[in-house]
């Protein structure tokens, strides 16, 4: 990489030897294969913002971008472009559907550069669908059930260096002109990150809750049932659908969460012009060679509004019989989910508190050593979904919530994250999360009903967890 400062502003141009000289061998690899052959060049660089970078690929890739960080802010991933998706609607056997894909893509790839850290390199970053088996409506029409993007360019924050990831695709009828493309579209990319970028709200015209009362009367029929079934928890989530005066930017909205919600991880997902994008506290699974890492999230109660009343919430929440047994059913199926993919799982004997700015949860964190030939998406399909979205026993909880839930959940409370080619990679559970679709969007938040719940005060508890996507939308806090 080469840095050079003209009027103040560092332009970024980057080496081309070795990209040049890798498309030469995958052209030549796609005419054996007869397929198309992968390119992945990545190269250390400097001087380049993260959020800036996203906001570089406005013009020329909106609605083909995704960013995510990580709660310590050590690890951020952006991708501009889609250069492959990997995707299916297949209801049964997706996440092995996705796996193989996966595999087959980066088998024959030629890789050069500093191929070594997570997230760089070959990766894809996308999610799954909560229930395939749900009915759909058109709210999420744009998304597969199952889909991933392996992005053009991809910046990468790791170990506090950054890193440029080039990727392409070469068919035996490429020849090295493609090279030059993608040259000048990279360096005019590039050369965008440091202008400066102005993102506004617009106004809010409308804050709509779909069916309130309805919802809360399916809260007090499930409720009722449980006496009669073997059901111990089922999580019921709502709709808040705003509607704006102009287009919502994207960019605006992760200024804000970057800015308010430190403690979570940041990310969006844009997808043909609609964009799924929220702060969760909620990491499902995240490996490192074969370290796992997985968190207990579950019982939930408001921050306060000094110290002293904040510290008694949350020794209250501490102390909580029904969020206790709530979180314990999370803890519970978590470690049961990890012990059959790993070889020693370690966690505390009790929760601690997890506070973000809005809400304070009970929090398990589990470790674990993956055992051999165990993926990263085997462990996914394990985790999802987690009592604290679906409930216990987890498929009767999912097909009650199938039938009795309005909502279409899509990608909300369900797994989004990356996967890099070595099988490093991290998912977050989707909650506190929003889909923006041009001047409108819908947030979601959903709450944990067991059999002394009471539909007013979990109607509360879901409106506290709208709070973070609302006001990073420019609605009121209050």
């Amino acid at each position: 990489m080469r840095e050079a400062v003209i009027g103040g502003i560092i332009l970024v141009t980057i080496h081309d030897t070795e990209l040049r000289q890798a498309i030469v061998t995958a052209i030549d690899r796609a005419k054996h294969l007869s397929q198309s052959v992968m390119v992945s060049e990545v190269q250390k660089v400097e001087g380049i913002d993260p959020f800036n970078f996203f906001a570089a690929g406005r013009n020329r890739f909106l609605g083909e971008r995704f960013f995510w960080q990580d709660p310590s802010g050590a690890q951020a991933l952006v991708g501009i472009g889609v250069v492959k998706q990997v995707q299916t609607d297949q209801e049964l056997g997706r996440f092995d559907k996705i796996e193989s894909e996966w595999k087959q893509l980066v088998k024959h790839a030629v890789t050069c550069g500093e191929q070594t850290k997570p997230g760089t390199g070959p990766t894809m970053f996308g999610g799954f669908a909560f229930d395939p088996l749900k009915k759909k409506t058109g709210l999420w029409s744009k998304f597969s059930d199952s889909l991933f993007h392996i992005p053009k360019y991809l910046l990468t924050l790791v170990g506090g260096q950054l890193y440029f990831t080039t990727n392409l695709f070469c068919t035996k009828y490429d020849d090295i002109e493609l090279f030059d493309t993608v040259y000048k579209e990279r360096q005019n990319l590039l050369s965008a990150v440091n202008q400066k970028y102005n993102f506004s709200y617009p106004a809010i015209e409308k804050i709509e809750e779909i069916r309130p009362e309805e919802w809360k009367k399916s809260v007090t029929t499930l409720v009722n049932s449980f006496q009669d079934s073997n059901l111990n928890k089922v999580v019921m989530a709502r709709e808040l659908r705003l509607k704006f005066e102009k287009t919502v930017q994207v960019e605006k909205v992760i200024a804000h969460l970057l800015e308010e919600q430190k403690e979570s991880f940041i990310f969006a997902f844009e997808v043909n012009g609609d964009c799924f994008i929220g702060a969760s506290p909620e990491r499902l699974v995240k490996k490192e060679e074969t370290r796992v890492f997985s968190t207990c999230l579950a019982g939930s109660i408001a921050r306060g509004s000094t110290l002293e009343e904040d510290r008694v919430l949350g020794q209250t929440l501490l102390e909580d019989q029904k969020n206790l047994v709530e979180h314990q059913y999370v803890v519970d199926m978590i470690k049961e989910a990890m012990e059959e993919t790993c070889e020693k799982v370690t966690l505390p004997s009790e929760p601690q508190l997890m506070k973000t700015k809005y809400i304070q949860h009970l929090y398990t964190p589990i470790i674990g050593q993956s055992r051999e030939g165990t993926s990263l998406i085997d462990i996914v399909n394990k985790l999802h979904p987690t009592p604290a979205l679906g409930g216990v026993p987890k498929e009767a909880a999912v097909s009650k919530i199938r039938e009795i839930e309005e909502l279409d959940r899509g990608y909300y409370a369900a797994p989004i994250g990356w996967q890099d080619y070595q099988g490093n990679g991290e998912f977050a559970v989707a909650i506190r999360s929003a889909l923006i679709q041009d001047q409108e969007a819908s947030l979601f938040a959903g709450c944990g009903i067991v059999a002394d719940s009471e539909a007013e005060s979990e109607y509360v508890e879901t409106s506290i967890k709208f709070r973070p996507m609302l006001t990073a939308l420019g609605g009121n806090e209050k």
